[in-house]
This record gives C-alpha cells, sequence and structure tokens, in this order.
C-alpha cells in the first residue's frame, strides 16, 4: 500500500494514542514515559485540564473570524504578554518559524523606515535553528535544510559563537540590521549561552544600533525556570522575540513580541496572517500562560531541573562510556552521547523512555515543567537501563 502521507519524517515506530502528563500510550496500549513533550511544546503535559477546559469551552463559540475583526483573546494574552517581558507589542502568528520570519522583517522594516534600507543583513550562529520556511532556514544555514531548495537568500550570515572577533565585525558593519541568536541551542544540542556572552552581545548591537532578536521558540515559556531564558540575566534583553511551541502548550500559537521602537515600521498591510490569534488559540494560550507564568510552576521546573542534573551528572559518573556530557539549561536537557544518538533513542525507546535527538550527538529531555520527583526519579531509572544496554551493545559490536 503506498502511504499517503508525504516521506518526510522518519518517525519512531510507535502510534500514540492518548496522554496524560507526563505520560503516553500508544495503540497497542504501553505506556512511555514522554520526555520529548512534542519536542518541547507539551510544557504542561498532556490533556491538561485547564487547556481541556479551555478549549472546549471556546470550541462552543467561536473558532475563526480572521484579523479582519477585533479577536478580545489577542489582547488579552499580548497584555499579558507584554506586562511579563521587555515588549511593548505582539503579532500572533500559528507557528515558531512564522514567528521568525515576523522578527526578520520587523528588523529589516525597522532601518527601512530610518532611511537605510541597505541594513538588511540577518546574523545568524552554527548549529541554530529557526524553523522550515525558506527565511528561516537561510537564517540558520543548516547545509542539510537548504540542499536542493535554490540560491541561498542575500542577507543572511552565519558565524560561529565562538569567535568573538568575527561577531564584533559583523556587527559593525553599516550593511547589518539585527542579530538573531537562541539563548539556549535547542536542536543545535542543547547548547546554553552564558550570560557573559548574551550581554556583550547586547552590548554590541547597541553600540552599532543593531536589533537583537531572541529565538525564543523553544527557551521560552518556562522550559529554563523563567518565563523566558534571557530573564536569567539582568539586561540581556533583546528587541524583538519569537515564541511559540509552549505558549500554546500543545496547540499551534506563535507570537513575535517587539519594542514599540522595534516595531515602528510594522504598518498595515506591512505584514498579516489567516489564521494567528484565532479566538481557540488564544483561549488555550491564555490558559497556558496563566499556568506557566505562575511561581509555583516555575519553581517546579526549576526544582526537577536542579534533581535532573543532580542525577544525570551521577549517571554520567558511572557510565563514562556512554555519556560524555550533560549540558544545558532548566528542563532543556542534553546529554551528549559516545554510541550514536539516534540509536539510543531507540533503546531508550525500547525501555519506556521517550528523548529527543540533538546536535553534537546529544539526546535532549524536554519533560514537562510539572514533573514530579518520582517521575523524575523514574526516567533517570529508565535512562540507566538504556545505558547498561547500549554498554552492551557496544561491548558486543566491539
Amino acid at each position: 500500500m503506498t502511504d499517503p502521507l508525504m516521506n518526510l519524517y522518519n518517525r519512531a515506530p510507535i502510534a500514540v494514542e492518548s496522554g496524560k502528563g507526563v505520560w503516553l500510550t500508544d495503540t497497542a496500549g504501553r505506556r512511555y514515559l514522554d520526555c520529548v513533550a512534542g519536542i518541547a511544546t507539551d510544557a504542561l503535559g498532556h490533556a491538561h485540564p485547564a487547556l481541556v477546559a479551555a478549549l472546549t469551552e471556546q470550541a462552543g463559540k467561536l473558532w475563526h473570524v480572521s484579523n479582519i475583526f477585533r479577536i478580545p483573546g489577542q489582547e488579552a494574552l499580548a497584555q499579558r504578554l507584554v506586562d511579563a517581558s521587555f515588549a511593548d507589542c505582539v503579532f500572533f502568528a500559528n507557528t515558531g518559524t512564522e514567528a521568525v520570519e515576523c522578527a526578520i522583517k520587523t528588523a529589516r522594516r525597522y532601518h527601512h523606515v530610518k532611511g537605510q534600507p541597505e541594513r538588511i543583513d540577518i546574523v545568524g550562529f552554527a548549529g541554530s535553528f529557526h524553523g522550515r520556511t525558506y527565511a528561516a532556514i537561510n537564517a540558520s544555514g543548516n547545509a542539510g535544510y537548504m540542499e536542493g531548495c535554490g540560491p541561498r537568500l542575500p542577507g543572511f550570515v552565519q558565524l560561529s559563537v565562538d569567535d568573538a572577533a568575527a561577531i564584533e565585525e559583523a556587527i559593525a558593519r553599516p550593511t547589518t540590521a539585527a542579530v538573531i541568536v537562541e539563548p539556549v541551542q535547542g536542536e543545535g544540542g542543547a547548547r546554553a549561552l552564558s550570560g557573559e556572552w548574551l550581554l556583550r552581545l547586547r552590548a554590541l548591537t547597541r553600540r552599532h544600533g543593531v536589533l537583537l532578536i531572541h529565538d525564543e521558540v523553544q527557551s521560552g515559556m518556562g522550559r529554563t525556570g523563567k518565563l523566558f531564558a534571557h530573564q536569567w540575566f539582568d539586561g540581556a534583553a533583546p528587541d524583538i522575540m519569537a515564541l511559540a511551541k509552549a505558549l500554546g502548550s500543545g496547540f499551534p500559537v506563535g507570537a513575535c513580541l517587539a519594542t514599540a521602537e522595534a516595531a515602528k515600521g510594522m504598518t498595515p498591510g506591512v505584514h498579516g496572517t489567516t489564521f494567528g490569534g484565532n479566538p481557540l488559540a488564544m483561549a488555550v494560550g491564555i490558559a497556558a500562560f496563566d499556568t506557566i507564568a505562575n511561581g509555583e510552576t516555575l519553581a517546579n521546573a526549576r526544582a526537577a531541573s536542579a534533581d535532573f542534573f543532580d542525577r544525570l551528572e551521577d549517571l554520567r559518573g558511572r557510565f563514562p562510556d556512554v555519556i560524555a556530557e550533560v549540558r544545558g539549561k532548566g528542563l532543556l536537557i542534553g546529554l551528549k552521547m559516545i554510541p550514536n544518538n539516534r540509536e539510543f533513542m531507540g533503546i531508550a525507546r525500547d525501555h519506556g523512555l521517550l528523548v529527543a535527538g540533538g546536535g553534537e550527538n546529544c539526546v535532549r529531555l524536554l519533560p514537562s515543567l510539572l514533573i514530579t520527583p518520582a517521575e523524575v526519579a523514574e526516567a533517570v531509572t529508565r535512562l540507566e537501563a538504556a545505558c547498561v544496554a547500549a554498554r552492551g551493545a557496544m561491548a558486543q559490536a566491539a
């Protein structure tokens, strides 16, 4: 039989049927402890009652009207985001890559209306991931995503985060519009950039009149234990920020946040969306925001992170032939593996634990922010069993 789906995903051999909290159940009835969480999206776990209630209530009232009318839910969620961040205004989209597209447009439009249309260059970094649309893959510069998609777009520059001189030189160029960076690289291997690095970048962009874009699609909305990852460092706030994933906690919601100054070029007709900010999305987004932003959820994320890192460092010490490094921030955790990371993901799955892949041969643990101490312990117990099996497989192959 021909598969009616386009052949774009190398899917794991399980068919999921239902979820509750950190647990997923497949169609055969087997339960898995889910440390993928829809790739850092299901921040409140599966079927959280507040999200189910919000979606159910709104579904009986109004789904979609487009942005030719006011949508009260947009105004309510935008105000929450503005009150909790550096931003003055918000544009709602459906996905992270759409939020990044809006961020790029916002940066270039800013310079255009200031009479500097030559300032179009967007400086990004190796190991980054900003989405799958054409501008987003150009911003990331990953050759694997670019191959066969035609010529690279002009106005995109990729550098190494470790090349301080090249970063300074690029920011000083008269054609540079903005720098885009993930405070914690997700797909790039759970690499957390230091406060010193982020603050230096902020100072350089200010010095040269360049806008700073933070892609917090994965690191934002509580993932690191703060509402936004850059909030760990006073003075690191950007001019523009892309959000998605946990913003809807499983429902498609994206947002581009900006200061009033940075957004001065975003005028009627310049940008838009049909579905972004629809009433269903806003109802779920408000419920997700209110649950994530409260102190208890963020405190639980920080405590769970500390517990995970302690247990994982101990595990690494006992399995140095399997785990080379524990890294990341908050509940965006990376394990740099000795065996092939994709093979290890399969071994973990065989032991009832779901983990995500990542760059630099990492696996990522991206669990619900509400994961309990008992569930953290169970996740590491299953991870240990996977390490034992991986060690055995490597010994057998030697």
